[in-house]
C-alpha cells in the first residue's frame, strides 16, 4: 500500500534537490522548522494544506504541479507493481514548457537509457535507490 505522505515527501525532496537547495534554505523561506520539513520529505509527517502551499511557494513551484506529480505516482501504485515487475523504467524530468529539449537534457536522457540497459532494474529497485538518494531528479513512471 502506498502512503500519500511518502509520495508527497519524495516529490518535494526531488524538487528541492533539482534546484540544488538545502533543507535549511527552503525551511527558512517557507517559515517551517528544518526538522519538520525533513520529516515531511521522508514521509514521516503529513503537511497541512497551508504548510504545503508555503513549501511550494519557497520552491517556486505550483501546488498543482506537485499534486499532479503525486497523482501520477498514486496511479502507478493503483495499477499494481506486479504488472510492472521486470520492466525497465525511464527516469526523466518533466519539461517546463513545450520548447525543444536542451542539449543537456538530451545527453542526460541518453546517459540514463545507457545506464538502464546496462543494469536493468525493477520499478521497486529504482524507487528504493531514489529513497536512498542514489537516483536524483527522478520520477518513476510505469510504461504504458
Amino acid at each position: 500500500m502506498v502512503l500519500l505522505r511518502e509520495l508527497l515527501g519524495e516529490t518535494l525532496r526531488r524538487r528541492r534537490r533539482a534546484q540544488k537547495r538545502t533543507l535549511r534554505d527552503v525551511s527558512k523561506q517557507a517559515n517551517v522548522s528544518l526538522g519538520y520539513l525533513s520529516e515531511i520529505e521522508r514521509g514521516h509527517k503529513e503537511p497541512s494544506s497551508e504548510l504545503l502551499a508555503s513549501v511550494c511557494g519557497a520552491l517556486q513551484v505550483r501546488l498543482s504541479e506537485v499534486l499532479a506529480e503525486v497523482s501520477r505516482e498514486v496511479a502507478v501504485h493503483e495499477r499494481g507493481d506486479e504488472s510492472s515487475q521486470g520492466r525497465q523504467v525511464a527516469v526523466l524530468p518533466l519539461p517546463r514548457d513545450k520548447a525543444a529539449p536542451s542539449k543537456e537534457v538530451l545527453e542526460e536522457a541518453a546517459r540514463r537509457r545507457r545506464a538502464l540497459s546496462a543494469a536493468p532494474a525493477s520499478i521497486a529497485q529504482v524507487r528504493s535507490r531514489h529513497r536512498r538518494g542514489e537516483v536524483t531528479d527522478s520520477v518513476v513512471r510505469a510504461a504504458a
